[in-house]
């Protein structure tokens, strides 16, 4: 089983790297961006094949080591 953990910074956090990409498109004359926010892709290959257990083991990891929960919301995908 496979796990896709998609971590972004939560709303109200300022994303400099999101704003350095967008003043950078705009250099580019891509103007039809309004905003541009950049988060992390990390994909976990399980050895586990209950979900349910899975669900378990990732979010514990990501609440202990994957994502900083005071600045960032995380999302989990079990493929």
């Amino acid at each position: 089983m496979k796990a896709i953990v998609n971590i972004s910074l939560k709303a109200g956090v300022l994303d400099s790297q999101g704003k350095a990409v967008h003043h950078a498109l705009d250099s580019l004359h891509f103007s039809g961006v309004d905003d541009v926010r950049v988060g992390k892709q990390i994909i976990l290959k399980l050895k586990t094949t209950d979900k349910a257990q899975a669900m378990t083991d990732v979010t514990k990891m990501c609440e202990e080591l994957l994502a900083n929960t005071v600045i960032e919301d995380y999302e989990i995908e079990l493929v």
